[in-house]
């Protein structure tokens, strides 16, 4: 296949990266997972003890920051901040009660939106996030929204970060949270979380990771 884009958008903990992710390998296209770059930009933010409501201090070291990607030894796509590999430290609980706020801001978005651009300009790339296929990728060829209830979605963050050893929450806290973040991303005033027209919209709830990314390929080659 020549040069082309998917774009997969969806709430959080909806399969997203995890889709993306292996649709890349089995296509042998470049994966660029969106919200760990955003998550990256929060991670340097609260480590230079700054509020994350101070526009203008979020603002001033947004140039400082180099982000990119490599992948391991083991084919894992890792993300790295100013070369130190942060993968594990952007998924604690920390990051993820502060992402949305710094993700709502213009020039985050702006600055995120032309790098993530630049990447998918020269390569066939799988792309997921919350506006790929109406801000981000708007002319892409092949565009997915996944969706699922809050309680499949929290069972499956819950899970995830027991394997990982990264959070304490309990099941009924991460579905809170999940909910109060599906309400931020869907209201916030720049690129907020909606499906775009074109999109192809997969409930995943009863659906394990091979059957959407296989649905997905289907619909690809069709």
């Amino acid at each position: 296949m020549s040069n082309f884009q998917i774009a997969i958008d969806g709430p959080s903990s909806s399969g997203k990266s995890t889709v993306a992710q292996a649709i890349a390998k089995k296509l042998d296209i470049i994966y660029i997972d969106t919200g760990a770059m955003y998550r990256a930009v929060t991670l340097a933010v609260l480590q230079d003890s700054i509020e994350v409501s101070d526009a203008e201090r979020v603002k001033k070291i947004l140039p400082t920051l180099d982000l990119t990607f490599k992948r391991s030894d083991e084919g894992i796509q890792e993300m790295y901040l100013n070369r130190q590999n942060v993968s594990r430290e952007i998924r604690s609980d920390e990051v993820t009660a502060n992402v949305s706020e710094i993700s709502a801001y213009p020039f985050v978005r702006e600055k995120l939106v032309e790098d993530q651009r630049n990447m998918a300009s020269t390569h066939s790339v799988v792309m997921d996030g919350r506006d790929i296929g109406t801000v981000v990728l708007p002319d892409a060829e092949h565009k997915f929204f996944l969706n699922a209830s809050a309680k499949v979605r929290a069972k499956r963050r819950f899970d995830e970060n027991i394997e990982k050893g990264l959070s304490n929450q309990t099941l009924e806290e991460i579905e809170e949270s999940i909910i109060a973040r599906d309400h931020y991303d869907s209201n916030r005033e720049h690129s907020p979380l909606k499906k775009a027209d074109d999109a192809i919209e997969l409930e995943t709830d009863h659906l394990s990771v091979e059957q959407v990314v296989n649905t997905i390929i289907d619909h690809i080659k069709k």
